[in-house]
């Protein structure tokens, strides 16, 4: 049986300059499995070195992807009909990036800011003003904000790095807005929209769309008819059409296909692509 001696020199070894000690080290922590991670996480956060801390989290993702692929599969099985569902699967899609992600902290995270304005909405009873406080605690209070520098960047897709970082994609802040209106019981919902992820909110009256990565925005239809078509295309009306959960967590993995594409981290592209397949698996058909 392996020992803890064992795995802290099999870390040591990773600052060797040769490939072939590097391979062999890493095929070998591969062999002993999760009862290495807690100590190559350790050393991660110790290390000083960009290089060496992303090649130990490489490691931890090679060794753990097996059970959050299995996680993963879990949580389909079961269902995505629903947001609680959803935040489930996007938070084990996190592990992706963080494979020692303590996903619990980040749901409490959320949990707590929607305590924090849960009492503005407790006694209000237009539609319009509980959609603007919402909106206004999120993107004001708090300041989330859409990632104008370094678009592509992997963490502005990965939730728990949105929630530490208060920036992201449309859909991924899009989602922090989902998450606590589900918290809060207000009809926020997804649009799937080409190109750019959109919010809607269902009054009693009328629906509304919102721009989440303009910090909460309402804009209008024919407004995002005008920037289809300023962007190649075609506007129809199912752009517009209710997200379902399924999809939603579809998008995300693609952003970060095209985020690890263009970084050309072509084994990360291949296992999101895996998870990607099984959610598209369940796409109605016909």
């Amino acid at each position: 049986m392996s020992n803890k001696a064992e795995i802290e020199s099999l870390i040591y070894l990773l600052e060797d300059p040769d490939p072939y000690v590097k391979t062999n080290v890493r095929n070998r922590l591969f062999e002993l499995g999760e009862q290495a991670v807690p100590l190559l996480d350790e050393q991660k956060s110790q290390s000083k070195d960009d290089e060496e801390r992303e090649l130990i989290n490489d490691i931890i993702q090679w060794i753990t992807y097996g059970s959050l692929q299995e996680d993963f599969l879990e949580v389909l099985e079961n269902g995505l009909g629903n947001l609680k569902q959803l935040e489930d699967a996007v938070f084990i899609l996190a592990r992706f990036e963080n494979p020692t992600l303590r996903e619990e902290e980040y749901k409490r995270k959320l949990d707590r800011f929607a305590s924090m304005v849960s009492d503005d909405l407790k006694y209000q009873l237009d539609d319009s003003k509980k959609m603007h406080i919402l909106l206004d605690f999120v993107f004001d209070e708090l300041s989330f904000r859409g990632s104008n520098v370094d678009y592509y960047n992997p963490d502005n897709s990965y939730l728990h790095r949105v929630i530490d970082r208060r920036q992201g994609l449309p859909i991924s802040l899009a989602l922090i807005v989902l998450f606590l209106a589900r918290r809060l019981e207000l009809p926020f919902y997804g649009v799937n929209m080409p190109i750019h992820f959109m919010l809607k909110y269902k009054g009693e009256l009328d629906e509304i769309l919102i721009d989440p990565f303009d910090r909460g925005k309402t804009v209008t239809y024919n407004q995002c008819y005008f920037f289809l078509k300023q962007n190649g295309v075609e506007p129809k009306s199912e752009h517009f059409d209710t997200a379902q959960p399924y999809e939603i967590l579809a998008r995300c993995i693609r952003n970060l296909i095209q985020s690890y594409s263009r970084l050309e981290k072509e084994d990360k592209v291949e296992n999101l692509k895996s998870l990607l397949s099984a959610v598209e698996a369940m796409t109605p058909q016909g």
